[in-house]
């Protein structure tokens, strides 16, 4: 099979970080969600073990109470970033976090994907392969959800702290598994996002050495 590749590369180069662009008030079908993870599942993983689990999260309550400990948990961040200079396109993107912290709950649909056993005590190799596993999969449901219309953001700071304990105690998520992103979802403001400014790539690559 030959792949549209304008069509690919569209879709990987316009993936953004969407918070402000997010649709507040629109539902996501949980249908829509099942099929981007089940696409999500033929992601790589180290070992072929897919030790991994999704948490769907639709319902007000627990939406609120995440949205709550992420503040909670997150304010030395964002106090400590705000004291720090800036540039305009970091501006926007602090703009935009701040957007989202102050309106998390009300985010139609969070996912949560989850890895089996705990990272903390392994070795470097068994943590990149650990997260390895699960990273490819949880990127591959946020490229299917821009296909579909979705923007998603990456976020990480509800594990700060207690805040892993709190969000695993109201959602029932048992020992021995760990979150490793929350993920926003909802239908997106417009389609029209383009490539973010990044630097030439040959100042990122190094050819047979650094």
């Amino acid at each position: 099979m030959v792949f549209d590749l304008a069509q690919t590369d569209e879709l990987l180069s316009t993936t953004r970080a969407v918070r402000k662009r997010l649709d507040l008030e629109r539902p996501v079908d949980l249908d829509v969600l099942l099929e981007c993870i089940d696409l999500a599942q033929q992601a790589p993983t180290g070992g072929n073990r897919q030790g991994w689990r999704f948490v769907v999260v639709t319902d007000p309550a627990q939406r609120q109470l995440i949205a709550d400990t992420y503040r909670r948990v997150s304010q030395s961040y964002f106090a400590s970033r705000a004291a720090t200079p800036t540039d305009d396109q970091t501006g926007r993107v602090r703009s935009s976090s701040d957007y989202l912290r102050d309106n998390l709950e009300r985010v139609p649909a969070m996912v949560i994907p989850c890895q089996q056993g705990r990272p903390e005590s392994l070795p470097l190799a068994a943590m990149a392969s650990y997260f390895g596993s699960i990273i490819p999969a949880t990127w591959s449901m946020m490229l299917a959800l821009r296909a579909r219309g979705l923007g998603s953001v990456y976020t990480t700071l509800h594990l700060v702290d207690d805040g892993e304990q709190v969000v695993a105690r109201a959602l029932g998520i048992p020992d021995g598994w760990t979150q490793t992103a929350l993920i926003p979802v909802a239908y997106t403001i417009g389609t029209d996002f383009k490539p973010a400014k990044r630097p030439p790539v040959t100042e990122i690559v190094g050819v047979n050495g650094w």
